[in-house]
Formats: C-alpha cells, sequence, structure tokens
C-alpha cells in the first residue's frame, strides 16, 4: 500500500477475517494480489477522502463526528443530539459537491466526556502547569474546593482543568505559599457537569473515602498519591518542621520518607480514610515504585491547618 500511496489506494480493513486493501486501478490490485494481498477496486482514493473529511472539519460543528470509512469508500458523518440546528443542510452541501462519498446518520444521544469526577490523586491543569488533585472539601454553605499545591500556579483567578480530558474545574480562589502559610491552594469546583467525589483514587483503580482529617504523628504509615509516580508508602519522619527550597522557606510542615515526582505537588497524603497532607517538594528523585521509601524526604501542607483556616472540611 506504501509504494502505490494515498492517490491509488483507499484503505485497509478487515473483510471476513481476510486484510483487504482498496484500490483504485486494475494495475493497483494486481500489485496488491502479487504479495499475497486481497484488491478491492474503489471510485475514491485515500487522498480524495482525506481532502472531504478536512472539508467537513472546516464546519466546526459541535457534537458532530466525522471519519473515514475505507470498507464503503466513504466519509461517514455522525450528528448527535446537541448539534447545531442546520448542521444537516451543512453538511448536505459538501455532500452534493461530492456524490456517493459521504454518508450522514443521526444518532439520538449525546456526546460526553466519560469521565468527569475530579477526585484526590487526578491530575490537573492551568497556566501550562500539571500538578496533582489533593483532596475536595466543602464549606459551611457546601460549596465545593479542591485542595492542591499554591507554588503550582500562585495567585487567584487562574482556571483549573482536568488534566485528562480538559474538563473545567474551576478558578483558584486563595493560596499559600512560603512562611508560615506552608504551600497550598483552594480551587472552587463548580465547572460545568463536574462531579467532586470525597475520594481518593489509587492507581491500582480502587478508591478511598475520605471521611476525616486531622494533625499527623511522626512514625505513622501513610499513602501519598500523584498523578506521576502514581501510589507510594512510607511514613512520617518529622510531624513539624521548616524546610527552605530554592530560597523558599516553609515552615509548619511534616515531612516524610515517601518518593515523589514532579506533577505530583498538591496530592494528597493519607493514612487509611483519614486526611493528613498535600504535597509541596522535597529529593530530586527521578523514578518511583509502590513501595518507594526510606532514603528520600519530601514535605507536606498539614491538610488540617488549611482547614481550619479556609473554614472547610473533607467529605
Amino acid at each position: 500500500m506504501d509504494r502505490l500511496g494515498e492517490n491509488r489506494t483507499g484503505g485497509v480493513y478487515y473483510e471476513g477475517g481476510r486484510l483487504t486493501v482498496a484500490v483504485t486501478d486494475q494495475a493497483g490490485a494486481q500489485s496488491v494480489q502479487a504479495v499475497g494481498g486481497i484488491p478491492k477496486r474503489v471510485p475514491r482514493s485515500t487522498a480524495e477522502l482525506k481532502s472531504i473529511h478536512g472539508t467537513i472539519g472546516q464546519l466546526d460543528l459541535r457534537n458532530t463526528a466525522w471519519g473515514i470509512d475505507a470498507s464503503a469508500n466513504q466519509v461517514s458523518v455522525e450528528i448527535f443530539d446537541g448539534a447545531p440546528a442546520d448542521s444537516r443542510t451543512r453538511i448536505e452541501k459538501v455532500r452534493s459537491a461530492h456524490p456517493g462519498a459521504i454518508r450522514v446518520d443521526r444518532i439520538r444521544q449525546k456526546l460526553r466526556f466519560k469521565d468527569t469526577k475530579l477526585r484526590g490523586g487526578n491530575g490537573i491543569a492551568s497556566s501550562g502547569w500539571v500538578c496533582s488533585a489533593g483532596f475536595n472539601t466543602k464549606d459551611s454553605s457546601g460549596r465545593i474546593y479542591t485542595l492542591t499545591a499554591g507554588h503550582c500556579v500562585p495567585g487567584t483567578g487562574n482556571v483549573w482543568y482536568m488534566d485528562w480530558n480538559g474538563v473545567r474545574i474551576g478558578t483558584q480562589t486563595a493560596w499559600g505559599f512560603g512562611g508560615k502559610h506552608g504551600d497550598w491552594a483552594t480551587i472552587r469546583a463548580n465547572g460545568p457537569g463536574l462531579t467532586p467525589y470525597g475520594t481518593v483514587r489509587y492507581w491500582g483503580g480502587t478508591y478511598k473515602q475520605i471521611d476525616r482529617s486531622r494533625y499527623p504523628a511522626k512514625g505513622e504509615g501513610i499513602d501519598r498519591i500523584g498523578v506521576s509516580s502514581q501510589d507510594t508508602t512510607g511514613k512520617i519522619t518529622n510531624d513539624y518542621v521548616s524546610v527552605n527550597i530554592d530560597g523558599v522557606r516553609l515552615g509548619g510542615m511534616f515531612e516524610s520518607d515517601v518518593c515523589a515526582l514532579g506533577g505530583d505537588s498538591g496530592g494528597p497524603a493519607l493514612r487509611g480514610t483519614t486526611a493528613l497532607g498535600l504535597l509541596s517538594g522535597g529529593t530530586s528523585e527521578t523514578k518511583c515504585n509502590s513501595s518507594s521509601n526510606g532514603t528520600y524526604r519530601n514535605y507536606f501542607t498539614p491538610v488540617q491547618r488549611v482547614l481550619e483556616e479556609r473554614g472547610l472540611h473533607v467529605y
């Protein structure tokens, strides 16, 4: 197929369990047969179908899907609920210019992202930076705020999104970074269709419901979750410590021997179903596994302090 090129072929697909090559001329069919392939003559080439596909893409129609169906030698278009009212009319104008090349189907369902659920440990992004969600919390009125690290994007007003699918989380409303403030931020989690849960997502596919919070204790074991290094375990080596990282002093932190990587910032530290802290920074490890601990030093803002200062609680 590569030797024939996109102007003489129309795609490759399986038919009856056999690999079939669509070709636009007899010489192409003979070339496919010569190497043991199964040819099928078609009127339109891959190049022509790609051009039509691109033209439909330029219509920029919401809630519409379009692709190249090699087995039908057509561009297939699916119009879902919520598409603009004139979608069919606009597509028909393109179809009339390419008789037989476009198939249009109306699908009576809505399109949506498969997961708009936000949990602790999920990757989140803002202003070109990726960090991890810590814990979802509520204020006395039931408004939901997602916690993360303040150093990720200092300030307020910046908008956060779920990293993997771009779903809008909401706007950063408060932050603290440096000195007695530690390293934290609150994000008002009210994006359209967003469902913030009071759970932490482990990378093994399990979830832990967070039902309480407290200050940490030296020597206790913890789990730490983050988008880059996944799940790591360790223990708290100091429950009240100050640290200076690259000239920024952070006070009232706690220290642990868990491993963590870039992008894990803001992610949760917990013991069982109890929220303990939000990751800030630490030693410059480059690889973690599920039990990476012992020689690392990473520092966390006690989540209980943030909750008390901001009038929030886990749920």
